[in-house]
């Protein structure tokens, strides 16, 4: 017998047998070791690679409502939310809202493939000329560019890095006080953000003569964010006169006008009027940016939908302005979603849903109107101390009321009331029920401050 050709002795079997273990053990206890090293291994104990993170602050808006839902006071209320309520302090859908959606249901054709990264050609159509008005020169010239966005938020964020991009100028000017994600939204854009005078504290009314000012002294071509109407947090609007007398001081300096319109149709009930502003700016045949968004005014706050639009100088170039905004928006999200565009451009394109549109957007801002009064009302029953007509006044969702950080902390402690600590109230949350409530708290909070 060939002796190569032999079977292994049992002694060498076990031998062989030891070192495979062997090795076997040794790779498993390296591969363990550099397991155990890595960070972000599971087996790595209690340490986390984001131990050093420190928790951020709430938002000073968003934080309201979680205080709110942490009372167990059956007296609470939440005037921090900016959303509609009903007169039972119901969230609102409109009844054209839910029309809307059961065509769009009914449509066995509807698929959901993406949308291009510019939107739903007939939103965008259609969202223009609710802005502009129908009969708009920029958009018989085709001078505009529209593009739906995620709501207003991201209708301004999409402006923003646009003119970052594009713009000569990066200095926004936005107004003081102002909503409070809007400084937030240009920085992180790559804009530097400066703020004009608004509003008056004494008078609790529009400083016309410092906005004048601060715009006058602003560097020639810097971009200034103008609220259409129903100012957030305020209230506090400028008449026609002074919307002109605006226009003609920013196009004299070469300033760029970027409109936030968040509540056209929901502060005086009238989608024309409270598009003057912006219309005003366009009829000139100026550039102007305009960030939409249907969460107000149709209720759809979580479906996010917004639009931004650039009226340009001519035709040729709104088609590279869009061309660019491709640029700024597929890395961002892609493409926006589908079904709150199409809500809006169901009812949009519909004359009679339209017209029951405005119907119920009017008895929304007439409800608010009627708190407004009740509530002036109320207090001047209560002989408390002051002068409350800024109340009836102001204009849209939100009241500056003028009650300091110790005054609404006052109501909250005592009286179960939450809003933000600059003393700002959302009228739409308010209800004939709830308005002696409210008149009580703040008599109390400023006569006890005497």
């Amino acid at each position: 017998m060939n002796m190569s050709q032999q079977s292994p002795s049992p002694s060498a079997d076990r031998r062989l047998s030891v070192l495979a273990r062997h090795l076997e053990l040794s790779s498993s206890a390296t591969v363990e070791s550099s397991i155990v090293a890595a960070p972000t291994s599971g087996n790595a104990g209690t340490n986390s690679v984001f131990s050093h993170i420190v928790r951020a602050p709430e938002d000073p808006i968003l934080g309201v409502t979680i205080a709110y839902n942490k009372d167990s006071s059956p007296m609470k209320l939440n005037l921090g939310v900016g959303a509609y309520r009903t007169e039972e302090g119901k969230p609102l859908v409109l009844n054209v809202v839910r029309q809307a959606e059961q065509l769009l249901v009914n449509d066995r054709s509807r698929v959901k493939e993406y949308l291009s990264i510019t939107g739903l050609a007939d939103f965008n159509k259609l969202s223009a000329k609710l802005i502009l008005g129908a009969d708009s020169p920029a958009i018989q010239e085709n001078r505009v560019t529209t593009v739906q966005c995620l709501s207003g938020t991201g209708s301004l964020r999409v402006g923003a890095e646009f003119l970052a991009r594009h713009y000569h100028q990066r200095t926004i000017y936005i107004p003081q006080p102002t909503w409070g994600n809007h400084p937030k939204v240009f920085t992180l854009a790559g804009l530097s953000v400066k703020s004009y005078r608004y509003y008056d504290p004494a008078t609790r009314g529009l400083n016309f003569q410092g906005l004048l000012e601060d715009l006058g002294s602003a560097p020639s071509g810097a971009v200034v964010l103008l609220h259409a109407c129903a100012h957030n947090p305020t209230g506090v609007d400028p008449t026609i006169d002074q919307w002109e007398q605006i226009r003609r001081l920013m196009r004299s300096r070469g300033l760029l006008p970027f409109f936030d319109s968040a509540y056209q149709g929901f502060a005086s009930g009238s989608l024309d009027t409270d598009a003057q502003s912006v219309r005003m700016f366009v009829a000139d045949g100026g550039e102007v940016l305009v960030a939409q968004s249907y969460a107000k005014n149709m209720g759809l706050y979580g479906e996010r939908v917004g639009a931004l639009s650039i009226v340009c100088r001519n035709a040729d170039v709104a088609s590279r302005v869009e061309s660019q905004l491709k640029l700024v928006i597929r890395p961002m999200y892609s493409n926006p979603p589908i079904h709150g565009a199409s809500i809006v451009a169901t009812i949009l394109k519909d004359r009679n849903m339209y017209h029951e549109w405005t119907l119920e957007l009017k008895a929304m801002a007439d409800r608010i109107i009627r708190m407004r009064q009740q509530l002036f009302d109320a207090l001047r029953a209560r002989g408390t101390p002051g002068d409350w007509s800024h109340i009836i006044k102001q204009i849209g969702m939100f009241t500056f009321t003028g009650l300091n950080s110790e005054q609404v902390a006052f109501m909250t402690k005592e009286y179960h009331i939450y809003m933000t600590s600059d003393g700002r109230i959302s009228m739409a949350g308010l209800s004939s029920r709830t308005v002696p409530h409210l008149a009580d708290a703040i008599h109390a909070a400023v006569a006890r401050a005497r």
